[in-house]
C-alpha cells in the first residue's frame, strides 16, 4: 500500500506539473470585460457582410462596404451615418448567376470587396456583382456618396466569390490585386492595372492554390544609396511545392515586386519579371504542420528599413485551438531577398519533381531584383531591358531557399483558445519615455485582445467583448489619430476606444493594468488617459515593465462579512479575484487553507464541508498576482463566522455541494458537467487560465481518487465483495455478520443525497452499499466517487468499518 500511495502521489504531482509548464507557455488576458451596450454599434436591417472598410481622418468619416451598400459613417460616432449608396445586381445578372450553379439570396448578390482612395474626394470600388466583378468610381463630396455610373470590368480586380480572400492595394491610380481571374477561381494573379499592366505566369511554380492575405507598399526609393525602387509586399498561403509529402501541404509566404517593372522584352513581356517569394517561419510547439498565415499589419517607422509586419498565424489542422503572432522586420525580408540562395527543381528517378537549393552560378543583374544606380551605369534602366538569361531564371526559380525567420526567433505571442483572426498594432509613447506596440487581435468568436511587449515579456491586457452573439472579426481598422477601433463582422461593425482608463477605480487596478495608454493621475485621484493628465506628467503614477504598486497609497480595509456557522452544514464562502492572472489563497488563523477533505478551494471561493464549532473564527481570501519575480497580494474578502443555533437553509450550502461532487466526477469520469443553472457556472468564454486551474484541480483529485480506489478494491479483493460491482467473482469468507450499527447509514445524509437529486437504492448483490442514480434514469452504478474517503456531511462511506 506504501508503494501505491506513492505511485499514485508522484503520477499526481507529476501531471499537476506538466500541465503547469504548458500553461506558461501561453498568454492569458488579465482581464475579461463582457459585452456592454454602450460600444458604438451600425447595422442595417437586410444588409450583411460588411467586411470592406476604410478610414479617412481628413473627411472625418469610416467608408464601409457590405452586400449591396456603401456607407459613410462618422469617425466619432460610427452610429451616426452620413451618407450611404446601394450597389445592386440587376434581376439579369441574378438569374445568370443562378443559371450557373450558385445560390441566388447568398452568392448572387452584389459584395462590396473593395475601398481605395484616388484623391481627396474620389474612391474606387468594386463588387462581385453575382460572380461577374465589376468597378466604379464614387466621390464623396456635400456630405454625399454618389457612384460616376462609368462601370468598368472588375475580373482581375476583384474576386467573383463574395467569401474568397483577396487583397488589394492602390498606388497612385495604379491598382495593384491579388486575386482569381476565372469563375472557377482556377487561375490566381497577381496583377497591376494600369497603363503597363502586368501579371504573374500561370505556372504552379508562381502561385499554387493560393489564399491571398494582405498588401502594402513601402517607398524604399527614400534616401536608398543604391538608387533602389519602391516595392509593393503582399502575404498569403499557397501549397508547398518545396515539400516532398504524401499529401498537399500549405505554407504562408511572402512577395515582392517592384513598383517601376514593366516586364520583359521577348521573356516574361507583360509579366513581373521582379516576382520573388519567400516561405515565412512562425513555429509553434512541438511537431506541427507550418502554420497558416490570416492577416497582417506593416507598423510603419520613419525609417523604413526600422518598420515590421506583425501577422497572425493559425493551424492547419482543425482539432488545434493555438494561434499565434510573430513579427518579421522589412530588413529581414530585403536580406532573404537580396542576398539569398534560390530554389530550382530537379527531376527524381519515379519522374517526380523536387526542390532544392540551386548552387549553380546566379546570372547578372540578379534576377528579381528592382533596377539600380548599378544597373542604370551599364545601361539598364528599365526591366524591359534586362537580359533573358536573367528573366529565364526568374521565370523558372521565383521561390528563395531560405524562410524568413520572425525578429524574436519565434512567436511574439502564443494564445490557446478560440483562434486569432485579424491584427492592428499602435505605437503608444508612454511616461518614462519609450514607446510601446500594443496589439489590437481580433478573435473568431467576436473579442478582441489588447497585447503589450515588454523586454520579451509578452502581455495580454485585456480582452473585450465587443458581440453581443459571437461571430468572427472579419476586418480590423485603427485610427490613430482619434484613438478608436473599428471592428466588422457578417451582421455588424462596432466601435470601441483603444483605452477605457476610466474601467480602473483603483490606483493599483491602474498600475497593474499596465496599460501605456493609461496612468493614475495622483492630483485627481483617477486612472486616466495619458494624452489627458490633468497635471504635469510628474504628478502621474505609471510602471509598465515592473508593475510596481509602491507608489500608491495604500488600500482602504475590507469590511468584514458575519457569517452564521450551524455545525454539521456546509458554507461556501464566495472569493473574486482581481485579476485572470491572479491565484486566490486562504488564510484561516494566521493558517493557510489548503484543499483537504474539509476544504475545497475552486475559481469563485471557499467550501467548507461538514462544519464544527473549531472553524469559527475570520477566513480571508488574499488574490496573489506575479508580475515578473514580484508578488502582488491583495486581500479581497474578510469573512468571519459566528457559531449561531438558529436553524438556517442550507440551499448555499448544498448548491456548493452539488458544484463539488460534479467537479470530482467530471474528474474521476471525463463527464461533462450536468448542473442546474444556480450551480457555480464555467462560462464557454472563460480564461485559459481558469480553464487550466481546473484542470489542475482534476489532476490532483483524479491521483486522491486513484489512491481511493486501489485501497477499496484491495479492500474488496481480501473481502470478497466483487458482486456489487457486478463483477463475476467468487468470494470466501466475506459474508460474516457484522452488527448493524456497522451497516446503519445516517438518515441525515441519505437525505442530503436526496436533495442534490440523487436516488439511493440498495446494491442487487449485496444489500449492505448503496448506489447513487446521479441521471435519475433507472440506471444504477457504484460511482467511483462513493470511495472518496472522509467526505462528510455528503452521505457516503466514512471509513472501511461502514461497508
Amino acid at each position: 500500500m506504501s508503494l501505491l500511495l506513492t505511485l499514485s502521489i508522484v503520477c499526481g504531482l507529476m501531471l499537476q506539473h506538466y500541465f503547469s509548464l504548458l500553461s506558461a507557455q501561453y498568454c492569458v488576458p488579465r482581464k475579461t470585460v463582457n459585452y456592454q451596450s454602450h460600444l458604438n454599434l451600425f447595422k442595417e436591417d437586410g444588409i450583411f457582410n460588411y467586411s470592406a472598410m476604410l478610414i479617412r481622418d481628413d473627411l472625418g468619416v469610416v467608408l464601409l462596404g457590405a452586400r449591396e451598400a456603401i456607407y459613410a459613417l462618422d469617425i466619432n460616432n460610427i452610429s451616426d451615418q452620413k451618407a450611404a449608396v446601394y450597389w445592386r445586381v440587376t434581376a439579369e445578372k441574378q438569374r445568370e448567376c443562378t443559371y450557373k450553379g450558385k445560390h441566388a439570396e447568398v452568392e448572387c448578390r452584389n459584395y462590396i470587396r473593395t475601398l481605395h482612395r484616388v484623391n481627396d474626394t474620389t474612391l474606387y470600388v468594386c463588387g462581385t456583382n453575382a460572380f461577374s466583378p465589376v468597378c466604379d468610381y464614387m466621390t464623396f463630396a456635400n456630405g454625399q456618396l454618389t457612384l460616376s455610373g462609368k462601370q468598368e470590368e472588375g475580373k482581375g480586380k476583384c474576386p467573383f466569390d463574395p467569401f474568397q480572400r483577396y487583397s488589394s492595394l492602390m498606388v497612385g491610380t495604379e491598382l495593384y490585386s491579388a486575386t482569381s481571374i476565372n469563375f472557377l477561381g482556377s487561375e490566381p494573379v497577381i496583377l497591376r492595372s494600369s497603363n503597363s499592366a502586368l501579371r504573374t505566369e500561370f505556372k504552379s511554380s508562381w502561385l499554387s492554390e493560393p489564399n491571398f492575405v494582405y498588401m502594402d507598399f513601402l517607398e524604399e526609393s527614400l534616401d536608398s544609396p543604391d538608387g533602389d525602387d519602391d516595392k509593393v509586399y503582399l502575404f498569403f498561403s499557397e501549397n508547398a511545392m518545396e515539400y516532398d509529402f504524401y499529401r498537399k501541404v500549405t505554407v504562408s509566404r511572402v512577395a515582392r515586386v517592384c513598383k517601376g517593372d514593366m516586364g520583359g522584352q521577348r521573356t516574361l513581356q507583360k509579366r513581373w519579371t521582379s516576382f520573388l517569394k519567400a516561405r515565412l517561419d512562425c513555429s509553434f510547439p512541438g511537431p506541427s504542420l507550418p502554420p497558416i498565415v490570416q492577416d497582417v499589419f506593416l507598423l510603419r517607422q520613419k525609417d523604413w528599413r526600422k518598420s515590421v509586419f506583425y501577422a497572425v498565424f493559425t493551424p492547419q489542422s482543425s482539432l488545434s485551438q493555438i494561434s499565434a503572432v510573430c513579427a518579421f522586420t522589412v530588413a529581414s525580408i530585403r536580406e532573404i531577398f537580396n542576398e539569398g540562395k534560390f530554389k530550382t527543381s530537379v527531376a527524381v528517378e519515379t519522374s517526380h519533381v523536387k526542390w532544392v537549393m540551386y548552387t549553380g552560378e546566379v546570372p547578372e543583374p540578379r534576377p528579381g531584383a528592382c533596377i539600380n544606380n548599378m544597373d542604370r551605369k551599364k545601361g539598364m534602366n528599365r526591366s524591359l531591358d534586362l537580359p533573358d538569361k536573367t528573366l529565364q531564371f526568374i521565370r523558372d526559380r521565383p521561390l528563395m531557399d531560405e524562410a524568413v525567420r520572425p525578429l524574436t526567433g519565434g512567436p511574439l505571442l502564443l494564445k490557446r483558445g478560440p483562434l486569432l483572426t485579424r491584427i492592428v498594432v499602435d505605437s503608444v509613447l508612454a511616461l518614462d519615455g519609450d514607446t510601446y506596440n500594443v496589439m489590437f487581435i481580433g478573435t473568431e468568436n467576436g473579442y478582441i485582445q489588447k497585447a503589450v511587449n515588454f523586454d520579451g515579456e509578452m502581455f495580454i491586457i485585456e480582452q473585450i467583448q465587443v458581440y453581443e452573439n459571437p461571430e468572427a472579426v472579419k476586418v480590423l481598422r485603427l485610427s490613430s489619430s482619434k484613438g478608436q477601433l473599428y471592428a466588422g463582422s457578417e451582421s455588424g461593425v462596432v466601435q470601441m476606444p483603444v483605452s477605457n482608463c476610466s474601467r480602473y477605480q483603483s490606483c493599483e487596478d491602474c498600475i497593474l493594468s499596465r496599460d501605456p495608454y493609461c496612468a493614475w493621475d495622483s492630483s485627481a485621484e483617477r486612472c486616466s488617459s495619458v494624452s489627458s493628465l490633468s497635471a504635469s506628467p510628474e504628478a502621474a503614477v505609471q510602471s509598465l515593465k515592473e508593475g510596481n504598486v509602491s507608489q500608491c497609497p495604500p488600500p482602504d480595509p475590507v469590511p468584514a462579512v458575519d457569517v452564521a456557522l450551524i455545525p454539521g452544514n456546509n458554507i461556501q464562502l464566495p472569493c473574486q479575484r482581481h485579476s485572470d492572472l491572479a491565484e486566490v489563497h486562504w488564510r484561516f488563523s494566521d493558517l493557510q487553507v489548503l484543499s483537504t477533505h474539509k476544504y475545497y478551494i475552486y475559481s469563485d471561493g471557499l467550501l467548507i464541508l461538514n462544519t464544527t464549532a473549531s472553524d469559527a473564527g475570520s477566513y480571508f481570501c488574499d488574490s496573489v498576482e506575479q508580475i515578473n519575480s514580484r508578488m502582488y497580494n491583495r486581500t479581497v474578502a474578510v469573512y468571519h463566522l459566528q457559531i449561531s443555533s438558529e436553524p438556517v437553509s442550507p440551499t448555499p450550502g448544498i448548491a456548493a455541494t452539488k458544484y463539488f461532487i460534479q467537479t470530482l466526477k467530471t474528474a474521476a469520469t471525463g463527464s461533462q458537467p450536468d448542473l442546474e443553472s444556480e450551480d457555480p457556472p464555467t462560462p464557454e468564454n472563460q480564461s485559459d487560465s481558469g480553464r487550466m486551474s481546473r484542470l489542475e484541480v482534476a489532476v490532483a483529485l483524479l491521483s486522491l481518487l486513484c489512491l481511493s480506489l486501489v485501497a477499496v478494491i484491495l479492500w474488496f479483493w481480501k473481502r470478497g465483495h466483487w458482486k456489487c460491482f457486478g463483477l463475476a467473482q467468487s468470494s470466501k469468507g466475506g459474508e460474516g455478520k457484522r452488527p448493524p450499527s456497522d451497516y446503519t447509514h445516517n438518515q441525515n445524509r441519505n437525505s442530503e443525497i436526496k436533495l442534490l437529486g440523487a436516488e439511493v437504492k440498495p446494491c442487487t448483490a449485496n444489500n449492505n452499499h448503496t448506489t447513487v442514480d446521479f441521471k435519475k434514469n433507472g440506471e444504477y452504478h457504484f460511482p467511483p466517487l462513493a470511495n472518496i474517503s472522509n467526505l462528510n456531511g455528503l452521505g457516503y462511506i466514512h471509513d472501511e468499518s461502514e461497508i
